[in-house]
């Protein structure tokens, strides 16, 4: 008998690796980034309400019911004890309306920026008018060398300035020449046209000058702008437009490189602009709350 050997078969088995374990990863997925979107947005409503709504908040988590009590056992609420209160706070509400109105806000400094273009529209106009005022009139045109007319962030500045031979005052003197007087009055007629308040400054060169009671160059220059102010007047330039008279004596010239220049003795007429007065109403109200005094440099009228 012949000896057969059955053959033997093994069966192996495929493993298929990672097999399908459904969606619940998804799912808990969905969740992290529901949860972590709902976190940056608490965060961002606490960075922005304001005190009081914050406080709102504050107040419902400690009661979160209708009816406001110190108990201890949780107050009945529309959703059960200790659930939700019948009136939802409207969270929501200061994201489509920010605090403060930023609509408002938008829509102010809208309208504060066209205020500020036809401002400067209307002190340009005051500008070319003046201009032409000093290239065909019989009284300025002598004096164009003497006029500088420009655009600064105050607003129109118009310039005054001593020449060698023809000085607007007197050495040492706050009396105004008779050809000054003509100057001021000519040019009071065109800033009485705008609205826009005046500022007025004296100026002076750098020259050691002081009279035996201590009067120097401060003082003389305040005298001067202030000489300035009743010529203006005298030629029809209503008092009430005046915003300040001040003098500076040589702290501000015009030609830094020689201080002896003539033309740093002048007078400089400022028609401010709406920033400009702005600015000079938040500085009067910040002096005003901590009781500062303004350091304005005057002089008694002469």
């Amino acid at each position: 008998m012949n000896d057969v050997r059955q053959p033997i078969i093994v069966v192996r088995k495929k493993k298929h690796g990672g097999g399908h374990h459904g969606g619940a990863w998804k799912v808990a997925y969905a969740d992290f980034v529901t949860a972590l979107m709902a976190f940056f947005m608490v965060m961002w409503l606490v960075a922005t309400m304001p005190q009081e709504q914050l406080g709102g908040i504050a107040e419902y988590f400690k009661n979160p019911s209708a009816v406001a009590g110190t108990a201890a056992a949780m107050a009945p609420g529309s959703n059960g004890p200790g659930g939700a209160g019948d009136v939802p706070i409207k969270m929501f509400e200061h994201m489509r309306n920010p605090p403060g109105s930023g609509q408002a806000q938008m829509d102010e400094d809208t309208a504060q920026a066209v205020r500020d273009a036809a401002d400067r529209e209307r002190l340009e106009a005051l500008q070319r008018a003046l201009e032409k005022a000093v290239a065909s009139s019989q009284a300025l045109a002598p004096f164009k060398d003497q006029l500088l007319i420009d655009i600064t962030p105050e607003g129109l500045r118009i310039q005054i300035v001593d020449a060698e031979n023809r000085p607007m005052f007197d050495l040492g003197s706050p009396e105004l020449r008779d050809y000054s007087r003509l100057i001021l009055s000519e040019l009071a007629r065109y800033l009485d046209q705008v609205d826009n308040r005046i500022a007025i400054s004296g100026h002076t060169d750098n020259a050691p000058y002081s009279t035996a009671n201590g009067f120097g160059n401060w003082e003389l220059s305040s005298l001067r702008a202030n000489a300035a102010r009743r010529a203006l007047v005298a030629g029809g330039l209503r008092e009430e437009k005046l915003s300040r008279v001040v003098g500076l004596s040589s702290s501000v010239p015009f030609d830094k490189t020689d201080e002896r220049n003539p033309i740093n003795r002048r007078i400089s007429i400022v028609v401010l602009n709406n920033a400009a007065e702005r600015s000079a109403a938040e500085r009067d109200d910040a002096l005003a709350v901590v009781g500062a005094p303004a350091m304005v440099a005057s002089a008694p009228a002469y």
